[in-house]
């Protein structure tokens, strides 16, 4: 079956790696990572938890920065107009929801940022972090794959970093905009591989680095 997008100049050619990655860690919070929690306990997302926290143990053993993020707001006042009212309802600071799963996060060596929108990038400090760390390759994880994670990868994509997504470390509530999303920024600005290629390349990069 031909694809439209192929034949009119899209590719899925790799941009590949750059010297130094860093992990981007979207919404791993109990509000994504817990059934007890009305968006949470989706089987996708359970999976790619546990599937971080590999990447996670890699990246930590070679030293690579770590951004760890989560949503969170005073109220629906200053949040925007999001069409989920369990984030206005519940995705407010110092709630057991906004809390990072503690399969993926390492409060002694994890950077954290509360973000207000669906990028990590979008008015917090992560890119001068990233920027300050020397990264050039962002290798994102996280939730949900056709919300923050792709608007996460289109920021990334737009400060000038290369971008790599580990397919088994996204995760969605389903699994057709799941895997229509990494179809289409696989076409335009990032690479979608599998996590033995980004456990593979940490390693490398450790062991240039040793």
């Amino acid at each position: 079956m031909a694809d439209a997008y192929e034949e009119v100049g899209f590719t899925t050619a790799r941009t590949g790696f750059g010297e130094r990655p860093g992990i981007a860690v979207v919404d791993f919070q109990r509000a994504f990572t817990e059934d007890r929690f009305p968006l949470g306990g989706r089987p996708m997302i359970e999976h790619a938890v546990n599937k971080t926290a590999e990447l996670l143990k890699a990246a930590r053993a070679a030293r690579l920065p770590v951004a760890n993020c989560y949503t969170a707001y005073s109220s629906a006042r200053d949040a925007p107009y999001w069409k989920i009212p369990a984030v206005l309802e519940t995705f407010h600071h110092g709630q057991p929801c906004t809390e990072l799963d503690p399969r993926i996060f390492e409060p002694d060596y994890d950077t954290v940022f509360c973000k207000t929108a669906p990028s990590l990038f979008f008015q917090t400090a992560a890119v001068s972090f990233f920027v300050k760390e020397r990264v050039d390759t962002v290798i994102v994880a996280g939730c949900n794959t056709s919300g923050c994670i792709r608007a996460t990868v289109n920021d990334a994509f737009s400060y000038g970093f290369r971008v790599a997504i580990p397919r088994e470390c996204v995760g969605d509530v389903e699994e057709g905009p799941h895997n229509d999303n990494l179809r289409d920024v696989e076409r335009r600005y990032a690479d979608v591989i599998s996590l033995e290629e980004a456990l593979a390349y940490i390693e490398e990069v450790r062991k240039r680095n040793s």
